[in-house]
């Protein structure tokens, strides 16, 4: 890879851009809107359908999108089947108060725990890891 000469880089202004939203692909709109919403609190910022074009698109989020970060759900209208997530995709990570208290009600929410809460692995922070409904892992990070 060849070095960049710093001189030459035009580096985004860090004082003026920030994440915007990460976007998801997934296969039953309401079903995500619905685990976003109803299991992890988050609300529904708004919802675009793209008749012409076959998508439909819900942001959704803790705050407004003028800002914090959001989230994207697109809903390709013929996709027949549910998405391969491949290999490259992480997680996306939410700070909580109480990681072990949010995983024992979202698990008789009937959620998808795939890692229970406990310490990171050679560290203290408290973390647990979910699923949303098309698999996609959604670290919980313990912050008070």
């Amino acid at each position: 890879m060849d070095a960049v000469d710093p001189a030459s880089a035009v580096p985004l202004d860090a004082t003026k851009s920030r994440l915007l939203h990460t976007m998801l692909r997934v296969f039953d709109l309401g079903r995500s809107v619905d685990f976003y919403v109803n299991k992890l609190g988050m609300k529904l910022i708004r919802k675009t359908e793209r008749t012409e074009h076959r998508y439909s698109l819900a942001f959704v989020g803790y705050g407004g999108e003028d800002s914090g970060t959001v989230l994207e759900l697109t809903h390709n209208w013929d996709q027949k089947e549910p998405y391969n997530l491949g290999s490259a995709y992480g997680h996306i990570a939410i700070a909580v108060p109480d990681v072990k208290r949010v995983c024992d009600g979202l698990a008789k929410a009937g959620v998808k725990i795939t890692r229970p809460a406990g310490p990171v692995k050679g560290g203290t922070t408290m973390i647990a890891f979910i699923e949303d409904p098309d698999g996609y892992k959604i670290e919980l990070i313990e912050r008070t």
